[in-house]
């Protein structure tokens, strides 16, 4: 049997899993990387909404910490449920874990807040239903220093950990698709990205 982590991540066989970037949260952050990470987050969102990727969104206790924030639920496909999620790793939440697996995919590449806490318990819950997870590290992000300390987690625990460009070139894996891709998003890349 072929070790998936040794493969390229797939568009067709992939889930974008956007994980509780709230207002809340943000402000945790150091200032200077708050913009930084929310251009990439929408920018990864335009992205896969280009590539048919399906896309499942989740918000912690939104009555406490309130909603996503309103430029990443611009970007989301009409229709698409923000889970209210009570619990810190989303495949034990029953409804989330329906949204999982009503994708249709095996592979949920996660990116959101914070790395530590809800990015790592979902990846480890990921990979335990026999999915794959991969975790894209400057599109995720925790107060310092446990950003570090979330990413050598799941990376011990052998969960693929790339970057916003590393994801994009695995999905489009072509200069025809990129060029096709650049067009239709019509949108520039993020100022804290070199493609």
């Amino acid at each position: 049997m072929t070790d998936r982590r040794r493969e390229l991540v797939d568009a067709k066989r992939s889930a974008l899993v956007l994980i509780d970037v709230q207002q809340y949260f943000i402000e945790k952050l150091p200032l200077a990387e708050r913009r930084p990470l929310v251009e990439r987050l929408v920018w990864l969102l335009k992205v896969a909404r280009q590539l048919r990727i399906p896309i499942v969104a989740t918000a912690e206790d939104i009555a406490r910490n309130g909603p996503l924030l309103p430029e990443l639920s611009a970007e989301l496909p009409k229709g698409t449920k923000v889970h209210d999620k009570m619990i810190f790793g989303l495949m034990a939440d029953p409804a989330i874990r329906a949204d999982i697996e009503a994708t249709g995919r095996d592979t949920f590449v996660l990116i959101g807040l914070e790395t530590d806490v809800c990015i790592c318990h979902s990846a480890l819950g990921i990979e335990a239903a026999g999915k794959r997870a991969v975790v894209i590290d400057d599109a995720t992000l925790s107060p310092p220093p446990h950003h570090a300390h979330g990413l050598r987690r799941m990376a011990d625990a052998g969960i693929t950990v790339t970057s916003t460009k590393g994801i994009y070139f695995e999905w489009v894996r072509d200069l025809a698709t990129m060029h096709r891709l650049r067009a239709e998003m019509n949108a520039p890349v993020p100022s804290s990205l070199t493609l």
